[in-house]
């Protein structure tokens, strides 16, 4: 029997692995992207025909060739884990199983901030947009410029006949807003979002999430379902 055929045990003891990692925001955001890296390898592998499937080609050689013996031809995949495609699958549910953990110790540690996260970050994506608007305005300074031949105009010849002509433009820039109004609610901007992204900084690094990661980090895709797999297997 083949690992790829053998019925898993998924336990949900978390008990089971190495001793406890607290983590804050930070660390679980980043932990969020790397279980999400972990799904969509092993999406790619069970999304692949030639993994999931067994393909054997037969050149029927005795029927043309009455001394001639059949043989048989296994095509082989890509992928290292074509013997283990049932082992993925369910690696991938658990994965899928510990990003929901994830997401909902992530929610509870937000509840215990003193701020609403996710609307102060939202807010202060809008106060920095708005901020590169005003700053934009403020740095336009009123111009004045002669463009050569810019305009036409029209005239008689001594045949009487009109023709055009060619004449330079000065063109003068000016400014359509009250400046001091824009650079004092740029000032204003500019410290309420550097105040509130202090804060966000602030909350990353100290804030508790009550989650026991079953992998390192900066473990590989295979670390990680080789782990998966002795625990399934005991």
């Amino acid at each position: 029997m083949t690992s790829g055929q053998k019925n898993f045990i998924i336990t949900t003891d978390r008990n089971q692995y190495d001793e406890e990692k607290k983590m804050n925001l930070k660390e679980a955001f980043r932990y969020q992207n790397k279980l999400q890296s972990f799904m969509d390898e092993a999406q790619e592998i069970l999304d692949r025909d030639s993994n999931v499937t067994k393909v054997e080609n037969t050149h029927l050689r005795h029927k043309v060739m009455a001394e001639a013996e059949d043989e048989t031809i296994v095509i082989t995949p890509d992928t290292e884990y074509y013997e283990q495609i049932t082992g993925i699958a369910q690696f991938l549910l658990y994965l899928l199983g510990e990003k929901e953990a994830l997401f909902a110790a992530i929610r509870k540690a937000k509840d215990a901030l003193d701020i609403d996260m996710d609307s102060e970050v939202s807010l202060n994506a809008a106060r920095q947009s708005i901020a590169r608007t005003f700053k934009r305005m403020n740095d336009l300074r009123n111009s004045e410029q002669i463009i050569p031949n810019g305009g036409t105009g029209y005239r008689f010849n001594a045949e009487e006949n009109q023709i055009s002509y060619r004449c330079d433009v000065k063109r003068v820039t000016t400014i359509n807003y009250d400046r001091n109004v824009i650079r004092r609610e740029l000032g204003k901007l500019n410290k309420a979002s550097d105040e509130t992204s202090a804060k966000l900084d602030l909350c990353l690094v100290t804030s508790t999430v009550d989650y026991e990661p079953p992998f390192d980090v900066n473990d590989s895709f295979a670390d990680a379902f080789e782990r998966f797999m002795e625990k399934a297997g005991a």
